[in-house]
């Protein structure tokens, strides 16, 4: 077998398409045809490459040898090498991808890999609606780093977010900011935290904004009151919030007001 013929073999064994080797190499996919016609012949750099992605040896794409350098001590040995390297995908589709996808650069309607893409994406890097990774991109997006309407993260971005580390709309973290932010640490038009800091409405151990609730501490320009609230306070706080917050931020202080 020539170099062409193996390597068209290894990659039709792995369900890889010439599409995907290419990606996964850093080349044209004209070159992976050039390759497996024996037209041309891949640079020392990605023959270690592809060696390695294939789990076989060098001497084995290079000499009529048909070898490699692992060898099995058993069919189950062999059976969690092919489940571990190799690509697999549903011959059905949805919204014009595989139905699920595993690999290592997923595409599908599920997908799961080092970098996924799909309706749900699961990987180390995951783009989805529904998207689970490392750095992770969605509507409901989980992930160390992750950014989107509803997101979960150590670092967390989005409409609601939770994290560690948290930025949106409604923000709750060790560290958050947000129109409304709760945490540790809360920054914020409207923040509740042991150490608070708004620009209307803190509440907290520490609070310091416009109107400012706190345990034992609060700095506020318009109200401000340490210790527990009394009826004439709620009802001075109520009306304060009417006074300071603007009418588009209505809708937070509405909320803010169900928890006085």
């Amino acid at each position: 077998m020539t170099l062409g013929d193996k390597l068209s073999k290894l990659r039709k064994e792995n369900n890889y398409t010439q599409e995907q080797l290419a990606d996964v190499l850093g080349v044209s996919r004209q070159a992976i045809s050039k390759w497996e016609s024996n037209i041309t012949y891949p640079e020392t750099e990605k023959l270690i490459r592809i060696s390695k992605l294939f789990n076989c040896s060098l001497d084995y794409l290079l000499k009529d040898a048909e070898e490699t350098i692992y060898k099995p001590q058993s069919d189950t040995d062999t059976l969690f090498l092919r489940k571990r390297i190799r690509e697999r995908k549903n011959e059905k589709t949805v919204l014009g991808m595989p139905l699920w996808h595993i690999g290592r650069n997923a595409r599908g309607f599920i997908a799961v890999g080092l970098n996924a893409r799909g309706v749900i994406a699961v990987g180390l890097k995951a783009r989805g609606i529904v998207s689970l990774g490392m750095l992770s991109f969605g509507v409901l997006s989980l992930g160390m780093l992750s950014f989107g309407l509803l997101s979960l993260g150590m670092f967390a971005l989005g409409l609601l977010s939770a994290g560690c580390f948290s930025i949106g709309v409604f923000a709750t973290g060790a560290i958050s900011l947000g129109i409304i932010s709760l945490g540790a640490i809360a920054i914020g038009d409207f923040s509740v935290g042991a150490l608070s800091i708004g620009k209307y409405f803190a509440l907290g151990d520490n609070a310091r904004a416009m109107i400012a609730l706190g345990d034992t501490e609060a700095a506020g320009s318009v109200f401000q009151k340490i210790g527990e609230l009394s009826a004439k306070d709620i009802t001075a706080v109520k009306q304060s919030l009417d006074t300071v917050v603007p009418t588009y931020l209505s809708w937070a202080k509405e909320i803010i007001k169900l928890f006085l």
